[in-house]
């Protein structure tokens, strides 16, 4: 078995927190609540479109605009009172079940948690408190502050910085292909969640473990 690594850094939504609320913020608004995968979709689409012209914009500034575009192609009008309660969803998010059991394991292994999300910090904390999962994660890290998207290299050396660890050291879990894509190419290792998807984009950099539940997948990455 390879050195465990000195901390786990996890991604957050459709991760640690399920999505679900955010559907039901969205059909309460009048929209499918199948619109949740076209939305969250597009926000990542246009989010790493910036990414790539050489802007940036924060999560919720990027999604918002995503909505204003999904309520006019179902030929609704975008009032900005109903697309700040769709946000607001991203407070009321359930945590998955598997979480806290691979929290706990990391802990009793003396590696150290923490997060990095696209999204703002506060928001996780906030996730995280009322999850009863704060004592657990010693840093809650966003790309905010250095202002580039997962899977963005300076977005995981921000982590480095900030964990004060080498990338050796680290390795990430997510449930997105793309953010393990982002973690191997800056020197991680990683571990993938088939949470949504069932198949691991093939055209990306494989993760070293896998597992269909955040448990599982640590569980196999300390094994790898």
């Amino acid at each position: 078995m390879a050195t465990a690594p000195a901390a786990v850094v996890f991604d957050i939504f459709g991760t640690l927190f399920s999505l679900d609320r955010l559907g039901e913020r969205l059909e309460a608004a009048g929209l499918a609540k199948s619109s949740l995968q076209l939305l969250f979709a597009g926000t990542l689409r246009d989010a790493f479109a910036m990414e790539v012209a050489g802007d940036y914009r924060p999560f919720r500034e990027v999604m918002a605009g995503n909505l204003e575009v999904l309520f006019a192609t179902s030929g609704r009008q975008a009032e900005s009172a109903a697309i700040e309660r769709v946000l607001d969803g991203f407070k009321e998010l359930e945590v998955f079940p598997d979480v806290r059991s691979a929290f706990e394991l990391l802990r009793d292994r003396g590696i150290r948690v923490a997060t990095l999300g696209n999204g703002s910090a506060s928001t996780v904390r906030l996730l995280l408190e009322r999850a009863g999962l704060a004592p657990l994660v010693q840093a809650v890290l966003s790309v905010e502050d250095v202002k580039h998207w997962k899977p963005h290299r300076a977005a995981y050396q921000h982590a480095e910085r900030q964990l004060g660890l080498r990338a050796d050291q680290l390795a990430l879990v997510a449930a997105h292909a793309w953010d393990v894509q982002g973690a191997k190419r800056a020197g991680w290792r990683a571990a993938w969640v088939s949470r949504a998807d069932k198949r691991f984009h093939p055209a990306m950099h494989r993760a070293d473990a896998t597992g269909d539940t955040v448990d599982e997948a640590v569980r196999a990455l300390l094994r790898a």
